[in-house]
């Protein structure tokens, strides 16, 4: 692998939504790349709660402060964005042991449809390491505050989804 696919990274997910947790993996990761993509995935077999555009935006809106952090939509193979973008390294977060044998398989299998790209296996800070999107997203859908676990801009467009979908 070269030098100049390792300066750049993938940090592929559904987003669906962002949490401080993939913040919190954004901001230690970023350092250490000299370019940082977020790849949001469309993912429709998952049936995401949030359009592909809006996980974009407020991935977008996260993220800001941080330059050499792209956020990105796809909609295909991750290996194939990955090879788009030139990328060398697969960003992914473990929250816990549960977590490894699923992200095991994944690193697996990505080693075979793209051999010259690395996986990077980060864990989230203390703070962060119970949080899930599909569990912010269910004590957002049953009214519970969420303010505590996503930005500020998640917070409110989650809000303003569940009102919508009560309305």
């Amino acid at each position: 692998m070269s030098v100049a696919r390792t300066r750049i990274a993938v940090y592929p997910g559904t987003f669906d939504p962002v949490t401080n947790g993939h913040v919190d993996l954004v901001e230690r990761a970023a350092p250490l790349f000299e370019r940082l993509v977020v790849g949001v995935a469309e993912s429709p077999s998952k049936r995401p709660a949030l359009p592909l555009a809006l996980r974009v935006d407020l991935a977008r809106r996260a993220l800001a402060d941080h330059p050499n952090v792209e956020v990105r939509g796809f909609d295909g193979l991750l290996a194939h964005f990955v090879a788009e973008l030139g990328a060398g390294v697969l960003l992914r977060g473990l929250r816990a042991v549960s977590d490894f044998e699923y992200e095991f398989q994944l690193a697996s299998m990505n080693r075979h449809l793209i051999p010259d790209v690395e996986t990077l296996f980060l864990t989230p800070a203390e703070e962060y390491g119970f949080i899930s999107s599909s569990l912010v997203r269910e004590i957002s859908r049953l009214g519970g505050d969420v303010s505590a676990f996503v930005p500020p801009a998640v917070a409110q467009a989650l809000q303003a989804e569940r009102q919508r979908n009560v309305a």
